[in-house]
């Protein structure tokens, strides 16, 4: 293989636009979403709600909701186009080449079906000739990785019987079964305790480290970034607005966006001090700002008229960062 070949990102997006079809003029859900994952990596995906964080996760699995559409962009996965891949390509991709875990587990399990079966169904969509026993095998296997204790015992039950951080173990555990390139974990503690967060997140640390998968994490916690993630991807209002290591991100952000974020953490450096809030709201989706669309919540000292009547793009600093910034060359303290 090439050092070209090497080089080539897992997954690529690019330029990507999708919006609800409308009469007269769609309304842009997305607008314009570069980003990469490379093999073995972990890209942290940050924004608050409704950024299109988990839109631009649906729109790689081909999962958007029925009044969404892409409209412009590329998303090619291994080589593969995805955005003109046929349903029956997507089937063979989706779940068995690129696994994803949800939010709450509870959406992905069935009450009704027991845990063990899930998983097993999960292996022989993928493995037609797989047999019963083998698929069982497999199965017991993948709980036994992510550390589910007496396997055999808790395959046999069903949901409702495993408490939230085992529950959510079985869906890691449904999303390697087929040995998958790249999972897509969609906030996947955020229903969890302090504690079940720590051992989730470790878990999927061991399992990119041990099997080799990439993981496109989606949060809200740059805490959990910090710790986890070799690049991050912010996203605000649709657009990505900075993407950059996660070293270079805590150590020097060049959008107001993320300089934003990362002060309204809480710090132990600061104790007792009140957080940092971002003033305002995110704009509505039908009420976006001409220019920057952070502008009218910005308090950069390099904010000027432009931010507010031009547009901004992704695109390189003079160090090699990408920010959708018009002033991303100035460096300013947080």
């Amino acid at each position: 293989m090439t050092t070209a070949e090497t080089d080539m990102p897992l997954l690529r997006v690019t330029g990507l636009n999708a919006g609800i079809l409308k009469k007269d003029e769609p309304l842009a859900i997305l607008r314009d979403v570069e980003l990469s994952i490379h093999r073995g990596e972990m890209v942290g995906v940050v924004g608050e709600s409704g950024s299109g964080k988990s839109m631009t996760a649906l729109s790689v699995l081909g999962l958007l909701p029925g009044a969404v559409r892409i409209t412009a962009g590329g998303i090619v996965f291994d080589g593969e186009d995805l955005v003109t891949a046929s349903a029956a390509s997507m089937r063979s991709v989706r779940g068995r080449r690129i696994g994803m875990i949800f939010q709450d587990p509870m959406t992905t399990l069935d009450p009704v079906v027991r845990v063990g079966r899930q998983i097993e169904e999960a292996y022989r969509i993928h493995h037609p000739k797989a047999s019963r026993p083998a698929a069982r095998k497999r199965a017991a296997e993948m709980l036994q990785l992510v550390g589910v204790p007496d396997v055999h015992r808790r395959m046999e039950q069903y949901p409702h019987q495993w408490s939230g951080g085992m529950r959510q173990r079985a869906v890691i555990a449904m999303a390697l079964v087929n040995d998958p390139e790249l999972i897509i974990a969609d906030e996947p503690t955020t229903a969890l305790d302090a504690t079940i967060q720590a051992q989730v997140l470790e878990l999927l640390a061991r399992v990119r480290r041990e099997l080799g998968v990439a993981i496109m994490l989606i949060t809200h916690d740059l805490g959990v970034v910090a710790q986890y993630a070799d690049r991050v991807v912010v996203m605000y209002a649709g657009q990505v607005v900075e993407s950059t290591s996660t070293t270079a991100l805590f150590r020097d952000s060049r959008h107001p966006y993320s300089r934003a974020l990362i002060n309204s953490r809480p710090s132990l450096s600061r104790p007792g001090q009140p957080l940092a809030a971002i003033p305002g709201q995110p704009p509505a989706l039908d009420e976006l700002p001409e220019g920057c669309p952070f502008s009218p919540r910005c308090t950069s000292p390099s904010k000027s008229p432009r931010c507010r009547t031009e547009r901004t793009m992704l695109a390189l600093s003079s160090d090699g960062r990408l920010s959708a910034c018009h002033y991303r060359d100035v460096k300013e303290q947080r």
